[in-house]
């Protein structure tokens, strides 16, 4: 470590003016400064003076005779915590700029002087200082009150917290050190006595170890569990005075002590030991009585007993890197990277302690280093910072086409790593490394309960692409196309994937629904505009814009004659940059159309109404509408849902939406409470009823007792069944009395059907049928009495119109079992017989008829299934009505040779001759000779034979 002086912040006085403390905020650019004058000094980052103010005493009429005994920055860098000698802790409001309006925010008075303090990093609102009574105390920002975390008997004369913020550590007059963990449970205790040191450790601070030092000019370093990790003793040097104070690097390994007109450095080598770095001596410094470190460990600043103030610069090196950055190297493990042309800097730190082997910059930009564990990646624009555990080749490819996620392509396998978080995002096998095939999405929720959006999509192979939700690992969809993919991307909310294939043809698939539709056969140029849902695409000699990327067969076409080269966005203007050969063109998008679907995205749905409603009423923004009156109702904006509505003609929802914000408003005017009118349980019932949820809108009127209403609500709806079914569940005194009007409204507009199936129900039977009569399903009725007449003794009158009804209809075959229960034979038979139900006709004729008809029925089935084409279940039918001819005729056609030779053998010769020249020509092509010969014989050709 090299300590370098750069500069003095304050000169020394000629008398005692002890800088009691100095402090840097977390963000790096503000020094908090304070001497035995009260007064904080507020400096930039380099060093020079903006602000002060003066501290207020614990008596706001008492004289100003207190110390400031310590003093330290919130984590956000916003507050500043001032510990007084005068029994009280006061924390400063100072904002994040400077010339912000400074106020006290909080106080905590003790009844005894507050000695020491510190803020852990991981506790925002929770500040612990110590007490001359003994005690350890932590200061509840949010409370605004006090707790005691241990109290002991000896002055505490010091405390620091660790790097993690998640534990302090308290030295004490009596040369205890006690240690207090805020979420360590594994020892059952809060606090325990850490060590006993050798002396007081008025010098403590807690880095990759715990510093304690004092008046026996010892310096010793502990473990966390109060083990003697190694001493330092230098009470032989004749020229070392006691130490008075110390302060660990940001990295925690590199630790300052202070002395008189001198302070020491101690780092931690590569094995873990300590060893002693040297020390830097300053005549005429006297006491150093304040220590500390800027959060990027590149500067030192000391404080002495006269007043002076000096600023050090550490590092171990310095790098430049291509003429354009600079590597300061302030720990094995922490490195600056300056951007020298602007001066902006970023800190690069391990969050494992490795130490940073290797550093790159791609792009002017992304920042890339590694250690031999870790893999570490940044947006030096953004300031985020990623570290993940990495065993890579050495060969990765990193990618950075987008600015939230880095692609690291190792071995055949795809990592993802978002800036800002130290863990993985997700990771895929691919062999297509090129950033036209891979396309990944992060994107915030744009309000609040809205999904974050993570998502990967990339090609398995050639022809197959596969989208990744990468906040679960599971698969969203895959695309199997019957070409070679070429370039794929996603919108900005991953809910949209373009493609294109190597025959040229876009095609665009929905993520949600799983669909897909082509654009354009022919495509040389196709992207999204930058922060919309907007395709911009060129075939041939064409620009096609889709302004509304759900409909894509809404498209704009504009003539152009050259190559689009790429899409500009500034603020308000959106341009297509085409070139032309000898001159470049720019064709204007419309950028009302473009800015509201950025503004949905972003949740605006107020100024998407606003931009459209500056446009005209075409088929484009009619679809925009439609989708803005979704998401208002889908987000509760009732307001904007009804404009919607309106501007798209729908008249009954924007009526009924207008109803609904009286309705809330009313509300909100009875209570006075702003925003209670939507939540009330009319409101969301009546937009359950808008959305199609009628059960919910039912539970949210049932629940508040409201049984007539909810009944209403369904008869407005004309759903009598369920105001019905409410009533009953409720034993409701009017049941009948709706059950009556419901069936005479049923009657009356002609719905028999409904009316019957009510009374059925009802257990109504023979008003049922009837009713089915009425509206002209007999079929119906008839089922209503096969599934009854065990139970129920039915009229034969009925019974006649039923079976009358089917017979008109068409239905024979139920008509006759109708007459059949009727027991008129006759009718049934004819009825069988217009129906072609022979089975049933034949049946009746030997049961009733004594098989009078038979004979007729068999040959008349038999010519109904030949009429069907199914002469093969005919030959049966016709041998039994003895029409041999014909079965012979049916056999052929249906190539029942064998059956037909049968039955021509009982044929006399001349009704035989016809048929058995037909029937030696099949044997004979059979190559059953013999059969042949037999049949040609009998046909009287010989000569054939």
């Amino acid at each position: 470590m090299q300590i370098r002086h750069l500069r003095t912040i304050y000169a020394p006085q000629e008398t005692i003016a002890k800088v009691t403390a100095i402090c840097w905020s977390q963000n790096n650019r503000r020094l908090a400064i304070v001497t035995t004058d009260r007064v904080v000094h507020l400096c930039d980052e380099n060093g020079d003076r903006r602000d002060k103010f003066s501290t207020k005493p614990a008596d706001s009429k008492g004289a100003k005779t207190y110390v400031v005994r310590g003093m330290c920055w919130s984590p956000d860098s916003t507050k500043l915590a001032i510990a007084q000698s005068d029994n009280i802790v006061f924390v400063y409001k100072l904002g994040t700029e400077w010339g912000d309006k400074k106020s006290i925010c909080n106080k905590f008075p003790q009844s005894s002087s507050v000695t020491c303090i510190c803020w852990p990093e991981q506790r925002p609102n929770e500040i612990v200082f110590g007490l001359h009574e003994g005690k350890v105390k932590v200061g509840q920002l949010r409370s605004n009150k006090p707790a005691t975390l241990y109290a002991t008997d000896s002055y505490v004369v010091s405390c620091a917290a660790n790097r993690e913020g998640t534990a302090v550590i308290s030295g004490h007059i009596d040369h205890r050190i006690y240690r207090f963990a805020f979420d360590d449970a594994s020892r059952g205790v809060a606090h325990w006595e850490l060590c006993r040191h050798s002396c007081v450790p008025y010098a403590l601070s807690w880095g990759e170890a715990v510093c304690a030092a004092g008046t026996d000019q010892t310096v010793c370093f502990y473990d966390k569990d109060g083990s003697v990790l190694q001493r330092f003793d230098y009470s032989r040097d004749e020229t070392e005075k006691e130490f008075t104070c110390a302060a660990f690097n940001p990295s925690g390994e590199t630790v300052v002590v202070g002395s008189f007109n001198r302070f020491r450095i101690f780092a931690l080598a590569p094995d873990g030991s300590w060893r002693d770095a040297g020390l830097k001596q300053i005549e005429n410094l006297y006491t150093v009585t304040a220590l500390g470190w800027k959060c990027d460990g590149s500067r030192l600043m000391i404080g002495s007993l006269c007043g002076a103030v000096d600023m050090y610069d550490a590092c171990i090196r310095r790098v430049r890197y291509k003429g354009r950055f600079e590597f300061t190297y302030v720990s094995a493990s922490s490195v600056i990277v300056k951007r020298l042309s602007t001066g902006a800097r970023i800190v690069l730190k391990s969050h494992f302690g490795h130490e940073v082997e290797r550093i790159n910059i791609h792009e002017d930009r992304f920042l890339v280093a590694s250690t031999h564990q870790t893999l570490m990646m940044g947006d030096l624009e953004t300031c985020r910072l990623s570290e993940v555990p990495w065993s890579g080749s050495g060969n990765e490819k990193f990618v950075f086409e987008s600015d939230k996620v880095c692609m690291v392509f190792n071995a055949g396998e795809l990592t993802l790593v978002e800036y800002g978080r130290n863990d993985v995002l997700g990771s895929c096998r691919t062999e297509h490394t090129s950033p036209h095939l891979i396309s990944v999405r992060v994107h915030e929720p744009p309000h609040e309960g809205a999904p974050e959006v993570k998502i990967v999509a990339y090609l398995l192979d050639l022809q197959t692409i596969c989208v990744t939700d990468l906040a679960s690992g599971a698969t969203v969809a895959t695309i199997s196309h019957d070409c070679k993919v070429d370039w794929l991307d996603l919108n900005g909310r991953a809910t949209k994937l373009l493609f294109r294939d190597k025959r040229r043809a876009l095609h665009l698939y929905d993520v949600a629904t799983q669909s897909r539709s082509t654009l354009l056969s022919f495509c040389s140029y196709v992207n999204w505009v930058p922060g919309s849902d907007v395709v911009v695409g060129q075939n041939r000699g064409n620009l096609c814009v889709w302004y509304h990327i759900e409909a894509p067969e809404r498209v704009t076409v504009v003539p152009i004659k050259g190559d689009v080269e790429d899409i500009e966005r500034t603020a308000g203007k959106t341009e297509v940059v085409v070139d032309e050969g000898m001159n470049t063109v720019s064709y204007e998008l419309n950028e009302a159309l473009i800015s509201f679907s950025t503004a949905v995205d972003e949740g605006d749905l107020k100024g998407a109404g606003a931009m459209l409603e500056r446009l005209e009423l075409t088929a484009e923004t009619e679809a925009m509408w439609e989708k803005l009156s979704q998401l208002a109702l889908e987000r509760e904006d009732i307001v904007t849902a009804e404009r919607c509505f309106g501007a798209v003609g729908n008249v009954a929802k924007a009526r009924y939406l207008r109803k609904v914000n009286k309705l809330s408003k009313s509300i909100e005017a009875e209570t006075r409470v702003p925003g209670t009118g939507y939540a009330h349980f009319s409101v969301q019932s009546k937009m359950a009823v808008l959305n199609g949820q009628l059960a919910r809108a039912e539970q949210l009127l049932l629940q508040q007792g409201l049984v007539e209403e909810t009944m209403e609500m369904y008869q407005e709806l004309h759903k009598w069944e369920q105001s019905i079914a409410v009533a009953e569940a409720r034993q409701h005194p009017e049941v009948q009395t709706l059950k009556a009007n419901y069936l005479q409204w049923l009657t009356e507009t002609g719905q028999e059907e409904k009316a019957a199936e009510l009374k059925e129900r009802e257990g109504d039977h023979v008003f049922a049928v009837r009713l089915f009569l009425k509206g002209g399903l007999p079929a119906r009725a008839a089922a209503v009495v096969q599934r009854y007449e065990d139970r129920e003794h039915f009229q034969p009158a009925l019974l006649e119109t039923v079976a009358t009804a089917l017979f008109e209809f068409g239905m024979f075959e139920k008509a006759g079992l109708f007459y059949e229960k009727l027991n008129d034979m006759s009718r049934a038979m004819e009825a069988y017989r217009k129906g072609s139900a022979f089975a049933r006709a034949v049946e009746l004729s030997r049961r009733a008829f004594r098989g009078r008809d038979v004979v007729e029925l068999e040959e008349l089935w038999g010519d109904y299934l030949v009429a069907r084409k199914n002469p093969d279940a005919a030959v049966n039918h016709f041998t039994e009505a003895g029409a041999y001819l014909k079965a012979i005729d049916a056999a052929i056609d249906c190539r029942q040779w064998a059956k037909a030779a049968q039955i021509v053998e009982t044929l006399p010769p001349v009704d035989a001759k016809p048929y058995l020249h037909k029937i030696a020509k099949h044997f004979e092509a059979t190559r059953s000779c013999e059969e042949a010969e037999r049949f040609y014989l009998r046909a009287g050709t010989p000569q054939d034979a």
